[in-house]
């Protein structure tokens, strides 16, 4: 299947009700993504660090859950952009300009540097949102020698997790939000033997791909994490107007960052979800993934990879929360 048929096929609700449709007015789209969620008394005031948040639809759940009293942390690969992302939300809260980060997430190096600067700055860690995210049209290696896709969209989150559970464990009841998406519906099969490097590249199956492991990640670490008081849980966001999709798909429908966001706002913060870990959501409604993605094997042998690639014992990690 192409790029556009993939998306045209994942536009859709599970419901198939068409939200994604530009036809489809803003007011019947709020009808189905209310714009306000319970929020759980306990994330009142949360320390949330949001990736890739300088811009799309981690800048919309920045501003969201600023709006909402959380103390956000944003992250970004440019200083000049952040400050300027700073700016607008202090603008909107009227206190503080929030805490910026700045790493670049294909380099695992900068993901610890990070990781160490979120330790040592914040006591408590309350929401780990997992949004960054890129499509390379063309095959590009990261210095790690790893294929820049896989590695920003799966690695990325999978070290950074590892590296910050021991103060999310420390701030449970914590919750750990990965965006993954529709696309990996498109991943029947897996060619083990083309990881990590994919030199038999293909744009969308590479991203498709790097999406199913993050579910996958998520349904794991739900697992092994269970009873220490971290939630996590991933989500399809909607084909967005974001960057990404601008640049893979000039022109194509689709939703605004702000409503691409709810989900990730909802699992975050809303007492409807607290304590529920190891899911999917879509539309802010808990849905089935693909099958294969619970495939317990392919789990493990993702996982694995994702060990073995970030140097990280997550075994460890996760016994001694």
């Amino acid at each position: 299947m192409n790029v556009v048929g993939a998306l045209s096929e994942h536009g859709y609700q599970q419901d198939t009700k068409k939200i994604y449709d530009p036809g489809v007015s803003y007011d019947k789209i709020r009808k189905i993504l209310p714009l306000s969620v319970p929020i759980d008394a306990r994330m009142a005031q949360p320390i949330i660090l949001i990736t890739g948040s300088t811009d799309g639809i981690g800048k919309a759940t920045a501003r969201e859950l600023a709006s909402l009293g959380a103390e956000v942390v944003i992250h970004g690969r440019d200083t000049q952009k952040g400050n300027k992302v700073r700016k607008e939300l202090a603008g909107i809260t009227g206190s503080a300009m929030p805490d910026l980060l700045v790493a670049d997430l294909s380099r695992q190096d900068q993901i610890r540097r990070m990781a160490e600067e979120v330790t040592s700055r914040y006591e408590r860690l309350d929401v780990l949102i997992n949004n960054a995210g890129t499509f390379q049209k063309e095959r590009h290696l990261t210095k790690d020698g790893v294929e820049m896709t896989f590695a920003v969209n799966y690695l990325a989150p999978f070290l950074l997790t590892q590296l910050l559970l021991s103060l999310l464990r420390k701030s449970a009841p914590s919750r750990v939000v990965t965006v993954a998406s529709s696309a990996h519906e498109d991943v029947d099969r897996i060619d083990w033997g083309d990881l990590p490097a994919q030199e038999h590249y293909d744009a969308w199956g590479t991203y498709a791909l790097s999406k199913f492991a993050d579910i996958t990640f998520t349904y794991s670490l739900a697992r092994m994490a269970k009873g220490t008081g971290v939630a996590t849980n991933c989500l399809h966001p909607g084909v967005t107007d974001t960057k990404l999709l601008r640049s893979a798909f000039p022109g194509y429908p689709a939703i605004t960052p702000e409503e691409g966001a709810r989900t990730s706002v909802y699992l975050a913060t809303s007492e409807e979800v607290a304590g529920i870990s190891g899911n999917y959501f879509d539309c802010q409604k808990q849905v089935r993934s693909s099958a294969l993605t619970h495939d317990r094997s392919v789990q493990d042998r993702l996982w694995k990879i994702a060990e073995d690639l970030t140097h990280v014992n997550s075994s460890l990690a996760i016994l001694s929360l």
